[in-house]
């Protein structure tokens, strides 16, 4: 059966260098008379046009002359205002970003970065505006609906960061689903903790609902009380951490045997509301992160966390981009391994946590 062919205005050198099979590199000196490409490939590119009925308009015609070698980088930005330089450090991003950017440097491309506000209205707007800038775009969060997801993809290729691929776009992701759930057995069965609660992040993060998910599932599987809810809605931010344990305990609320955070920023917060009360991690509530951002470890006590690639996330997210940016195809979604970090927010002491190789689903001092 044929596939179904887009409008003529909305087709770009992508649709021909998918097509063909060919790089947008080999569409350009093909459409522009340059160089000497191959007769095959030349061939095929002209079949491509022909299938597509393909007329490049003015902003295709400027793609046609070449990649600008550039790569748009678009995270979401918070307005949180208790701790005061947490959104001036970006712990989890920054780790992502450089990722990105040390790839895209070996490919001889540049990173144009970008953010957006969490209540900003015209985000498809911004996104749409920077994907005019570049060759591609890799976006660290669900800041678009899948329509909009669709709109900017039909401008350039899109790499997702959260949720799952689209038939328009790419995705990479860490696998959340082990990590929690060895994280959960970690408290439950070897800690033997018997209620635990998850401090959530965004509600609209589809990395906070697979953990989430997660950790209900392997606690209850366990017999753990647990506590979830919109008591506990956190946003991955330290500052709403500390917002979520301040308003639990000034309602009077009582507090689990440990708390597992969605994101070690979380748990910074949680843990800091928790010592201005006087409540000792972990004699008294066992405190736990997702990411291992570099601070975890210095933190006192050192965190007990789940590890996540992050600067590897960062590479490979450029890497798929790169692979659509000149149609050598790819797989449409990669789920990166994680590593249970055991340190002492957990309750286990430094001297009793066993060592493993890194790059594994295991135990590693800190």
């Amino acid at each position: 059966m044929a596939e179904p062919k887009k409008a003529k205005g909305n087709l770009t050198i992508y649709d021909v260098a998918t097509r063909a099979g060919v790089s947008i590199a080999s569409v350009s000196r093909v459409l522009n008379g340059l160089g000497t490409p191959r007769a095959e490939t030349r061939e095929k590119v002209i079949r491509a046009v022909r299938e597509l009925s393909f007329v490049p308009d003015g902003s295709a015609r400027a793609l046609s002359n070449g990649l600008k070698e550039v790569i748009g980088v678009v995270f979401r930005r918070g307005d949180e205002t208790l701790f005061e330089d947490e959104y001036e450090s970006f712990l989890y991003i920054d780790v992502i970003n450089r990722g990105i950017e040390a790839e895209s440097q070996r490919r001889g491309f540049d990173v144009l970065m970008s953010s957006v506000a969490f209540n900003d209205e015209n985000v498809l707007q911004r996104v749409a505006a920077m994907a005019g800038k570049t060759d591609g775009l890799i976006l660290h969060d669900r800041m678009l609906s899948a329509v909009g997801i669709a709109r900017v993809a039909s401008i350039v290729p899109v790499v997702t960061l959260a949720g799952s691929p689209t038939p328009e776009s790419m995705n990479v992701r860490c696998d959340n689903e082990s990590g929690m759930r060895e994280l959960v057995r970690h408290l439950v069965v070897d800690h033997h903790y018997g209620s635990v609660a998850y401090l959530s992040g965004r509600g609209d993060s589809p990395d906070n609902r697979a953990r989430a998910r997660i950790f209900e599932a392997e606690a209850a599987a366990a017999g753990a009380d647990i506590q979830v809810g919109p008591a506990w809605q956190g946003n991955y931010s330290a500052a709403g951490g500390a917002k979520v344990i301040t308003s639990l305990l000034d309602a009077g609320k009582a507090l689990p045997r440990a708390i597992v955070c969605a994101s070690d920023q979380t748990a910074i917060g949680a843990m800091h509301a928790l010592a201005q009360r006087g409540i000792r991690v972990p004699q008294d509530v066992a405190v736990t992160g997702f990411d291992d951002v570099p601070v975890a470890r210095h933190l006192h006590p050192p965190l007990t966390t789940v590890r996540q690639p992050m600067q590897e996330l960062g590479a490979k997210a450029f890497e798929v981009l790169y692979s659509r940016i000149s149609a050598a195809g790819g797989e449409p979604e990669i789920v990166l391994p994680v590593q249970l970090i055991v340190r002492e927010s957990c309750g286990c002491p430094r001297s009793s946590v066993p060592a493993t190789s890194p790059g594994s689903l295991g135990r590693e001092e800190g």
